[in-house]
């Protein structure tokens, strides 16, 4: 039952970093320049917390296992590219459908899973992603309604997030084996020595593209700090509650249950942005959150 309230509170924390991001990327930075925000405001955070911890238990680092650095580089970069596909979502539909186009990642996530873990997920489980999956598809129309199902299902903002919910499917189950190669019984720990690895990885990267490819872009990321701590905080946040969810149960699971996010993003879009949800918006909603209930009746 941790895991499902971990997954709850990491979706709490995303939808508050995704609003400071949106802030930020209406304007004040680029959709990369957002993303870095995102990467190098949280490294800091994490990495404090990570030597805190390991000072307070009074032991050293716990074996690593080789093929951890082989998961902590594939999930850095694709989480890096997925995260890109959001913000860039957020400038063609509102804030809450966008952030349920990145949704498709929890069915993703249990092939994915599958395929490279071998995590294998029930047909109750299965069941319940793919009640939420349907709720993904109502969602993936174009606001009139107008044209046709091509039309519809090549619609910009549909294929952005269907890349991101690719990407973060392989973010995800990368950092759940990242997490099942540290040689340790706490999947706190685990997490905590995870999670710097990652985002010193991603600030790094992303900032040294960054420097080649948008010239001042990581000056105006610096200078973002008043928002951008924040955001830090929040990544800091949301990343410790996913990569000790992830250490203890099967990604796919962790991000259905993730999926009150949906919920979250709805207030904040009313609420925040000033935002209208159309009747067919709030129907695809609906089916993912009975999606979520089905996890945790389930679970």
């Amino acid at each position: 039952m941790s895991w499902i309230i971990l997954s709850v509170m990491a979706a709490a924390f995303q939808t508050l970093r995704f609003t400071l991001q949106k802030r930020l990327s209406m304007g004040a930075l680029s959709a990369g320049g957002a993303t870095l925000a995102r990467f190098a405001f949280t490294a800091p955070f994490v990495t404090l917390l990570a030597a805190g911890y390991l000072l307070w238990r009074g032991q050293g680092l716990p074996e690593i296992e080789p093929r951890f650095w082989v998961y902590v580089l594939t999930g850095g970069v694709t989480q890096i590219l997925a995260t890109w596909c959001v913000v860039a979502i957020f400038a063609s539909r509102n804030f809450a459908v966008g952030i349920t186009f990145k949704k498709t990642e929890v069915m993703l996530t249990a092939l994915v899973g599958f395929v490279v873990l071998g995590d294998v997920v029930s047909l109750g489980g299965l069941f319940a992603i793919g009640l939420g999956l349907i709720g993904v598809l109502v969602l993936s129309d174009i606001p009139e309604g107008a044209g046709g199902l091509m039309r519809r299902a090549m619609n910009p903002a549909a294929g952005l997030g269907l890349l991101s919910g690719i990407l973060f499917a392989c973010s995800a189950v990368a950092y759940r084996g990242a997490t099942l190669e540290v040689q340790a019984n706490d999947p706190l720990l685990r997490a905590l020595v995870t999670m710097p690895c990652v985002t010193l990885f991603q600030a790094f990267a992303l900032g040294g593209y960054l420097r080649w490819r948008e010239a001042g872009e990581v000056s105006r990321v610096l200078g973002s700090w008043r928002t951008s701590v924040w955001m830090g905080l929040a990544g800091m946040g949301g990343s410790l509650c996913w990569f000790t969810a992830f250490a203890m149960m099967n990604a796919a699971y962790v991000f259905a249950v993730g999926q009150v996010e949906v919920i979250f993003s709805i207030i904040v879009s009313v609420w925040f942005f000033g935002e209208v949800i159309t009747r067919r918006e709030w129907a695809g909603m609906g089916l993912i959150t009975a999606s979520v209930l089905a996890l945790v009746w389930l679970y």
